[in-house]
């Protein structure tokens, strides 16, 4: 089993997809969370910009403090970790691969099979790389999620590459 998943084919970059690392990632998301919490479009320069607006303000108005260390929370996140079952929208990394204008198909190649989508149908997948607080060997490194969550009792396994053309 190869640990490294390629997005080739009609793209200005290929990219290679590490999920082992993923856990490290802000971007991921507990599976249960993603498929079954409200979807909002979020502007992150948006709430970039308010967040800090809102942070000088307050340190205008009552000076600098330093944060308090929470060690209870520290914990708390490492727990949710070493037990989570985590996603990371599939996105971002297939608008990194900079598709070509022309390319409208995406096949997902796993050890035995092609399966064909649209692109569109891409951007809303979702790739599972850690069940339990484990990243995924059996069947791995990842797994495949539609961006509806229809098949999360049956994502699709054993992926090697995504190739648009």
């Amino acid at each position: 089993m190869e640990s490294i998943v390629l997005i080739k084919g009609k793209v200005k970059y290929q990219i290679t997809l590490d999920p082992g690392v993923w856990i490290f990632d802000d971007r991921k998301v507990e599976i249960e969370a993603y498929f079954h919490a409200e979807k909002v479009e979020v502007d992150e320069l948006e709430e970039y910009t308010i967040a800090a607006s809102k942070h000088w303000e307050k340190e205008i108005r009552e000076g600098s403090t330093m944060p308090p260390t929470l060690k209870t929370e520290k914990r708390f996140e490492k727990q949710r970790l070493l037990e989570g079952t985590f996603v990371i929208p599939f996105e971002p990394f297939l608008d990194n691969s900079v598709p070509d204008d022309n390319a409208s198909i995406i096949i997902v190649e796993t050890a035995d099979h092609e399966h064909t989508f649209t692109l569109e149908e891409a951007r809303s997948f979702a790739i599972g790389f850690s069940i339990d607080g484990k990243p995924i060997k059996e069947n791995g490194p990842c797994y495949l999620y539609f961006g509806d969550g229809s098949n999360i009792n049956n994502p699709i396994k054993d992926i090697r590459s995504f190739t648009l053309i």
